[in-house]
């Protein structure tokens, strides 16, 4: 999400600033900017909306500066507008800051630099940034980014500018990527490498924790918390530019399924204190939980998927009834909802047609409705009464991978928050799903890494067949939702997903030597339950792939082949599970010869005569 530009020379520097944020709009956002550095101090342009607002600002004016950033914005914190908008600075304007990730505790920041004579004009979390290095700057601006990166709790690429220190850039990066290019006696940085293609293939890697002072005299690595000098080595990028928007991955697919750990772990950034969930955006007080009588779940399609895996969880958690509706249904059956009703609806977009008119159907009836949504600013997030924003950052491909798993810690979150707030589990128990939660972006790291070669082989089972079917109980019943639809909907294969247990209830006999059966069987309680399910298909011979828990290795002796997920309790499991699932669509629809970013032209399968 956002996209960053730096440039460093003796060209003119806002075409290329311009040039290289276009190089970025396909990872999508909401509003732009530039800062340089001209004789009479920073000077700033920014807009809201697409890049073309921005430029038709610049054909305005005249200028001659040679360093500068550039950004483009995807909103988390503070809704898209010209103020919201990076760069931002400090107090006199000395200092300009963009910055890719979020920091967690930005408000205590903020409350403390507020209190220090600070004056905020944004209502986002970067800001803070520009403040804290004016707070920290006694004449060296490499020392004061130092010391405002100690104070800071979360993720960040981050490039400063100083009117103080006019011949230096100072840039940083932790959990999020940063590039540095370097040109003939110029050089660029970049949060993505499609920014400088145009000008060099030259290019510096950064890893967190590293941090770079550009100059005249060149470049500077060090690491920012024991200051120690780094060397490092040229990287010779050999892709051409489709190649590089898609990171080096074949597809925008594969690039967002691997985003995911990252994904996961800004959508959990700020949210998880040792014992508790903090959910800043939502507003209800123990005694308002305590009077909901049921909660209603509304979403469509992928989102629809992760409610199911809500509905498990808050009924399990919090002891709360809860309906799970297909949004373009709601309407359409006279929900019984009223004040006592708490109703949550999920979009990736914000702007799902069906999702948005039962969310003005609920508040009519005097529902409270909570959104669970991926874009600050969007009509279901101005519009409901609260909102958990999910930071997965945008979507390219047709498939939605990471907006489905970051809505399902939303769930999460939010089940625990009513749990907190009903006081139903333990304190304990709490305690150990938020370690066990923190803990999840790293394991879907594992899978990535260690797993995918292992799925693009199971891949095979699928590239010659017409049907498929997957099968779980509980919460692996939502996952095999989820997991059918990813295969139907980029491989084109008929998939269906059933409980378990309903096989026998005329399924059956559609079960073949030719049926490949995905099964799923990470819920501990209903194991014995899922296996002997599982043996009924074996006895149709039909070719039936396992998906369990790390070490359990009695699977084994019912499936065809076996998939471990690592580790994790039972409620949880729904985010690892689903991650080999929307690979295993990805690699079955590339045997196949389909094209994963787009979805099918039906025209071209319409004869009109």
């Amino acid at each position: 999400m956002c996209g960053i530009v730096g440039y460093f020379g003796e060209k003119s520097a806002v075409p290329i600033l311009v040039e290289g944020l276009r190089k970025l709009e396909y990872r999508g956002y909401d509003s732009s900017g530039i800062a340089v550095m001209e004789e009479g101090g920073i000077r700033i342009t920014k807009s809201v909306g697409k890049l073309v607002n921005l430029e038709e600002k610049l054909s305005n004016r005249t200028y001659n500066a040679k360093i500068g950033i550039g950004h483009t914005r995807w909103a988390t914190h503070g809704r898209p507008s010209d103020v919201n908008a990076h760069p931002h600075m400090d107090c006199h304007g000395d200092f300009a800051v963009v910055h890719n990730g979020i920091i967690e505790n930005y408000l205590e920041l903020r409350e403390w630099l507020t209190a220090e004579g600070h004056l905020f004009r944004s209502e986002t979390d970067t800001e803070v940034l520009a403040h804290l290095v004016e707070h920290f700057y006694k004449g060296d601006l490499q020392d004061a980014v130092k010391k405002m990166l100690a104070k800071v709790e979360g993720s960040y690429a981050v490039v400063v500018l100083s009117y103080k220190n006019p011949d230096i850039m100072v840039a940083a990066r932790k959990d999020s990527p940063l590039i540095v290019g370097i040109g003939d006696g110029e050089y660029f940085v970049a949060s993505d490498i499609p920014a400088v293609l145009k000008y060099t293939r030259k290019t510096y890697i950064m890893e967190d924790g590293e941090m770079v002072t550009v100059s005249a005299k060149g470049l500077k690595f060090c690491d920012f918390t024991t200051g120690e000098c780094i060397e490092k080595s040229v990287f010779e990028v050999t892709w051409d530019a489709v190649a590089a928007e898609k990171g080096g991955y074949e597809h925008f697919m594969l690039k967002e399924i691997f985003e995911q750990p990252k994904a996961l772990r800004d959508t959990l950034a700020g949210r998880l204190n040792h014992d508790h969930v903090v959910l800043q955006e939502v507003d209800l007080t123990p005694k308002e939980v305590a009077l909901f009588n049921k909660v209603a779940i509304v979403a469509c399609g992928t989102a629809y998927h992760a409610g199911l895996i809500g509905k498990g969880l808050i009924e399990h958690w919090a002891k709360i009834p809860v309906e799970v509706d297909i949004a373009s249904e709601f309407r359409y059956r006279a929900p019984l909802i009223d004040d006592k009703t708490l109703v949550v609806v999920i979009s990736q977009s914000g702007e799902t047609a069906d999702t948005l008119a039962a969310l003005r159907e609920s508040k009519k009836k005097g529902a409270r409705v909570i959104a669970i949504t991926n874009v600050v600013g969007s009509s279901v997030a101005r519009e409901a009464h609260d909102v958990i924003h999910t930071w997965a950052g945008p979507e390219i491909a047709v498939a939605s991978t990471k907006a489905y798993t970051t809505q399902i810690e939303g769930m999460i979150l939010l089940a625990l928050y009513l749990t907190q707030a009903k006081g139903t589990m333990p304190k304990e128990w709490i305690t150990e799903i938020i370690s066990e939660l923190g803990k999840i972006p790293d394991k879907a790291e594992i899978i990535l890494k260690e797993g995918a070669e292992r799925i693009k082989t199971l891949a095979r089972y699928f590239e010659e067949v017409s049907s498929a079917f997957f099968i779980g109980r509980g919460l692996d019943w939502a996952v095999a939702q989820e997991g059918s639809l990813k295969l139907k909907e980029i491989s084109y294969i008929h998939a269906e997903a059933y409980a378990s247990g309903e096989l026998k209830h005329g399924t059956l006999a559609l079960i073949t030597e030719d049926t490949p059966i995905i099964a799923l069987a990470t819920q501990r309680d209903l194991y014995e339950k899922t296996v002997s399910n599982v043996i009924e298909v074996k006895a149709r011979d039909a070719k039936v792939i396992g998906f369990t828990f790390e070490g359990n290795t009695d699977l084994y002796k019912s499936v065809n082949e076996i998939f471990y997920i690592p580790e994790t309790v039972n409620e949880l499991a729904p985010i690892l599970t689903v991650i080999p699932l929307q690979l295993l669509s990805y690699y079955v629809s590339v045997a196949r010869g389909n094209d994963v970013d787009k979805p099918r032209n039906l025209a071209k399968s319409v004869t009109v005569e």
